[in-house]
């Protein structure tokens, strides 16, 4: 038995093929995007998670001091230093830098 195929048969045949390699690959990538923006999402909420343990912990701290010492010092030093780490942290955030492109031939002019 021979196999004898028209041209438009084999034109037919590469076109079928082009479209399921093409949805295939289309598929591929859909499944990447919604892999990615699944674990973006369980980075948001693991970030969430940590800042609100953090400043729970911070909280407690704050609130045993100023409770059971008498202390200025303490106390100040207690609400001073997260205020401190709270303060550069929102600073370096909300800071605008630039990058002033170099000119060629040693930025003389």
């Amino acid at each position: 038995m021979t196999l004898s195929l028209t041209p438009t048969q084999i034109m037919a045949g590469v076109g079928v093929l082009l479209v399921l390699v093409l949805a295939w690959r289309a598929g591929s990538r859909r499944a990447k995007a919604a892999a990615e923006a699944a674990r973006t999402g369980a980075r948001l909420v693991s970030l969430v998670g940590r800042v609100l343990f953090t400043a729970a912990l911070i909280v407690v701290v704050q609130w045993i001091v100023i409770t059971y010492s008498g202390g200025s010092w303490l106390t100040l030093a207690t609400l001073g230093l997260p205020a401190l780490f709270a303060a550069h942290t929102l600073t370096r955030a909300l800071t605008v830098t630039t990058s002033e492109p170099r000119r060629r031939g040693g930025g003389r002019r």
